[in-house]
């Protein structure tokens, strides 16, 4: 099992497209390393989301572990997240 970056809650939305929102607290650190939370998270979600059925609302947090992390780590973790809730199409 992978290290776990990130932190997914999602919730059914009666819409035919997915909402998504990035939330880094000042727990992962100062401006800087919370706005590059921010854009590896949105890259990261970039790369899986046509994978991802419609009709959701997605909220992804930032854990402070992700702090020196690279691109590809923060997707695999992203990954890992959405299996682990079952919403990802196979």
């Amino acid at each position: 099992m992978g290290d776990r970056f990130v932190v997914l809650f999602y919730r059914k939305n009666s819409l035919p497209y997915n909402r998504t929102g990035f939330l880094a607290s000042k727990k992962v650190g100062n401006s800087v390393k919370r706005n590059r939370a921010r854009r590896l998270m949105r890259e990261s979600y970039r790369h899986i989301q046509d994978k991802l059925p419609c009709g959701y609302d997605f909220i992804i947090i930032a854990r402070n572990t992700i702090n020196d992390r690279k691109c590809n780590e923060v997707e695999n973790s992203l990954i890992s997240a959405f299996n682990r809730t079952g919403v990802i199409k196979k």
